[in-house]
């Protein structure tokens, strides 16, 4: 059985000048809305992954699905339980800063604890928790499964089924369109083959 994580392709939402806590928080509204740039071509073993899926996932966010049209997919499976973990809102007074540089900022706050209006780290951990076992199930059901998601959440995926004795490597790759595939022998059929 084969489950590969995707990272959805480089937001269409561009804008990057500098800005102060409050506009942030609109500016991650906006990303959230906006789709994903078509690119020239593909990474290939992403698109093999998505090749060979027996059933494609995405998350209900527009760069999930958007990412999933580029890339070939008529029909997937949408599902909120996979979308990106949530950034905080903070009011504080500081000189405007790059939108990636407040991401930064903000999701060091959540992992210390601070989560106003929006979900804790704990809270995420059990969510992929749950997403994980869904994937699983819906592997041991279709063999080959393709999550197209986001980069922090497919790994907090990726611990999950790592301890669920899964095979691949330990950090799933952030780049966009990025593939991590993670393998489980089907070791129940194999004793009922040699018995």
């Amino acid at each position: 059985m084969q489950i590969s994580l995707i990272r959805h392709g480089r937001s269409s939402y561009n804008e990057m000048r500098p800005l102060s806590s409050n506009q942030f928080s609109d500016w991650v509204r906006g990303y959230d809305q906006g789709g994903v740039e078509e690119e020239e071509e593909y990474p290939s073993e992403t698109l093999q992954r998505v090749m060979e899926a027996k059933l494609v996932v995405t998350s209900d966010l527009k760069r999930a699905k958007h990412s999933a049209s580029l890339l070939g997919i008529e029909t997937s499976l949408e599902n909120a339980l996979f979308r990106e973990v949530e950034l905080p809102e903070l009011s504080i007074l500081s000189p405007p800063m790059n939108p990636s540089v407040w991401a930064i900022v903000f999701r060091c706050l959540w992992f210390a604890g601070y989560s106003k209006n929006c979900e804790s780290y704990r809270h995420a951990k059990r969510r992929a928790k749950k997403a994980s076992q869904v994937l699983m199930d819906y592997a041991k059901k279709h063999e080959s499964v393709a999550l197209i998601g986001h980069g922090f959440f497919n790994q907090l995926i990726a611990n999950e089924l790592r301890k669920h004795g899964w095979e691949g490597k330990k950090r799933s790759d952030k780049k966009h369109w990025s593939c991590t595939t993670y393998f489980l022998e089907n070791r129940v059929i194999e004793t009922e083959r040699v018995l």
